[in-house]
Parts: C-alpha cells; structure tokens; sequence
C-alpha cells in the first residue's frame, strides 16, 4: 500500500467553531494513522494546549507548532526543528512594542526545551481572555518586566492581544523597522470577541518552511504532502505542499489559492475529505 502524508491545520479547520474534535474527525485520523498513512497537524497553538484539543488520538508523527516556530516529536517530546528570534531582537521589539502601549506574551524553549512563557501584569481584555482560556497552565509566569537576558532560553514567538485599532500603528512601525528579517501574523482571533493577535517571530518561523523540514523529517517530498487550513498563515503551507485544500469557512484568500474547497470544520470536512481517500486507496 502506498503510504500517503497529511498535514492538517487545527483550529477552525479541524476543530470545529465550539474549538472540540468531533468523535468522527478522531475516528478517521485515528484510522487513517492505523492504516500507515502519515498523519499530523501544523497549528499556532503550543504543544500542551493543542493536546488539550486532541489528545485521544495517538499522534505517531512530529508536530508543528507556534506556526512553524517549534517541531516537537510527540512520542518523545523532544524537539526535532524550529527557529528562534534574536535576543536582540526581541528585546528590540518588547521596547518598541511599550511605545505603542503594547505588552506581549513571550513563548520560549528553557534551558531544558520545555515551553515557558513570561508575561508582565495583565491590563486588556484580550490578553485575560487568553490567560483565562489556559486554566492551570503551568507555562505561565508573571514577571514585573519583560526583558530577555538569559542566553539559554530559545524565542519562539512574541504574541500581542488588543483591538485593531491600537495594534495596527505598532504593525505598520514592526514592518517598517525590520522588514524581511521577522516574520509578523497579524490576523482576528478566532475565539476572543473582537480581538486580535499580531505575533512576532523568526522568518523560518512558519507553516511554509516549516512543512519543509517536517516532509525531511516524515521522508516524503513537499511535493507529496496533503494539507488542509482555513487561515492565513496556513498561506505558508499552501505555497509547498503538493495538494492543497481550504475548508468552506477559509479566508478567501486561502480558497483562491486552494487545489479544491471541502465542506466547513462544522461539517467535519477534513474527515471526510480523507475519508473519501481512505477508501479509494483500499480500493
């Protein structure tokens, strides 16, 4: 039997809009696993809040992570690739990012590759918000002031929280200081009312190179990777994979790019899509 690779996006995509697995999603990526094929996901979540989300299926295959940022090895967690933002960086932006009013979460790597993620006291609607969503999430620790100075800790992502309006000035200073040398999402959140997330990283760190260094990983070209996504920094993904597919509630930019439209998240699209494979394959 030919084996066959597939990535997919989670939130939105996978997940359905209420953020759950639907039991037939878990039983077809679980059959689709079984069966030989090579299964994953590539999402803006951490390692620990997407297993909150779909921890009843095994996943025997790396994982990608903060948009690209980090590729962790679930069976034994240990981390397999990803590309980290400069200190200087990142001390950079935190301080251009306090000129706008703007204070982030920082996700790291510690000294021992476990995820960490520092933040000053909490002011906005969208940052409780977030913070309140992760419930006893040990990752999180309060600091009086955000400054990086610890060379053993790895940067994966500097994430932002607020409205438009007010994150909007600090995006156009962010493109018009650095560039091409960071990587920015600015994008509307898909939980939190009216609120957005402007995420800062490396320029490696994304769904494109990092969909790269998984196919190296899984031992496939890019060319024969399946992935499925509904947002834009699934763009990445959709620019090296050999078929692409955008579920019905996907940017439209993402459609217009997309080899074919599947049925919604709510629909159970994914799951149906490779349904559909599974059994002409079998066939």
């Amino acid at each position: 039997m030919e084996k066959h690779y597939i990535l997919t996006d989670l939130d939105g995509t996978l997940l359905r809009s209420n953020s759950l697995l639907s039991s037939f999603s878990e039983n077809i990526i679980t059959r689709a696993l079984e069966e030989g094929h090579v299964v994953s996901y590539a999402t803006a979540r951490s390692y620990a809040s997407s297993q909150t989300k779909v921890s009843d299926i095994t996943w025997k295959y790396p994982v990608i992570l903060y948009n690209g940022a980090l590729i962790l090895d679930p069976l034994t967690q240990a981390t397999v690739g990803g590309a980290w933002l400069s200190h200087n960086i990142t001390n950079e932006v935190i301080a251009l990012g306090k000129s706008y009013d703007q204070v982030p979460f920082l996700f790291l790597l510690d000294e021992n590759q476990h995820e960490l993620v520092l933040h000053e006291p909490l002011r906005r609607i969208g940052e409780q918000g977030f913070y309140d969503s992760r419930p006893n999430d040990r990752r999180f620790h309060e600091v009086p002031l955000l400054q990086l100075n610890h060379l053993d800790k790895k940067v994966m992502i500097v994430t932002y929280i607020g409205a438009y309006e007010d994150l909007m000035p600090f995006y156009d200073a962010l493109k018009l200081r650095y560039g091409n040398n960071i990587y920015v999402h600015f994008t509307l959140d898909t939980y939190l009312q009216d609120q957005y997330f402007l995420e800062v990283s490396d320029p490696l760190a994304n769904k494109g190179a990092a969909v790269l260094r998984w196919a190296e990983l899984v031992g496939c070209l890019p060319e024969q990777v399946m992935v499925f996504g509904d947002n834009l920094n699934d763009l990445g993904m959709f620019e090296v994979a050999g078929k692409c597919l955008a579920v019905s509630n996907a940017r439209q930019e993402l459609k217009e790019t997309a080899d074919s439209v599947i049925a919604s998240n709510d629909e159970d699209g994914v799951a149906h899509y490779i349904q559909g494979y599974l059994d002409a394959w079998n066939n």
